[in-house]
């Protein structure tokens, strides 16, 4: 069944969730994503910030096309590349939902699994998603396994899946948290860092079937561990103090 376009104006202009959704090169998986997040958000009141990060495979047009079509979708687009947590922030500071959820373009998020964390999300101030079973190629499972361990052993941390791009936030905290390139790793540290509640929960995790990865061990490796010690020294630096009385 294709969906009824959307285009309630004033539920889209007053969203009480938002969708952000950082677009590079996956013209093939727009059409799909949009009518799982349409199935999966019936009867709520949503919106959808498509960030197209300098793509050059004509999904800048695609998303154009979608957007004219379901009036609660809109996209921004970037000069040019700029990488996911410049997409996640630029979609981050234009969502006006209260509760805000971010997820990959790529489908090997599930839009179905939205619900759970939105239910979650009452009783913590973010809640991560936990690929407990990943469909991916075992060198990146291998490797991802790995990270996870350094970085939660350096960090103190005790996230399962910190990798997991299918999260929700309030968006009250979320405006408390400043992001650096390549901190969207570390989103739960930073959370924890400012005194606010993380909780995860085990999501559906597919294989990929149009388009390519964007992350490689070559790639991520090396600058992710820079990240990580800089994430280590702000935990080392936070400041630490309770004021006894102010006269």
């Amino acid at each position: 069944m294709v969906p009824v376009p959307y285009d309630d104006k004033s539920q889209a202009m007053n969203p009480d969730i938002s969708l952000v959704i950082p677009v590079y090169n996956e013209a093939e998986n727009i059409d799909p994503l949009g009518l799982s997040i349409i199935s999966a958000m019936q009867g709520q009141n949503y919106e959808v910030i498509l960030v197209d990060d300098g793509s050059t495979d004509g999904s800048g047009q695609k998303l154009n096309e979608w957007c004219a079509r379901y009036t609660n979708f809109r996209t921004i687009h970037f000069r040019r590349n700029a990488g996911q947590t410049a997409a996640l922030d630029a979609g981050f500071k234009r969502a006006s939902g209260r509760c805000v959820v971010s997820m990959d373009a790529d489908m090997q998020n599930d839009p179905a699994d939205i619900p759970k964390l939105l239910e979650k999300l009452k009783t913590y101030d973010m809640v991560c998603g936990w690929r407990q079973k990943r469909n991916d190629p075992w060198i990146k499972r291998i490797s991802a396994k790995v990270a996870n361990f350094i970085r939660n052993k350096l960090s103190q941390e005790d996230i399962k899946d910190t990798g997991c791009s299918l999260k929700a936030y309030r968006r009250e905290c979320l405006g408390r948290i400043k992001l650096y390139n390549g901190m969207h790793r570390f989103l739960p540290t930073l959370f924890r860092m400012e005194g606010f509640t993380v909780a995860e929960i085990i999501v559906n995790h597919y294989p990929r079937r149009f388009g390519k990865s964007k992350y490689g061990i070559s790639n991520r490796a090396f600058r992710a561990f820079i990240d990580l010690l800089a994430v280590r020294w702000m935990k080392k630096r936070k400041l630490h103090y309770e004021v006894d009385h102010d006269g």
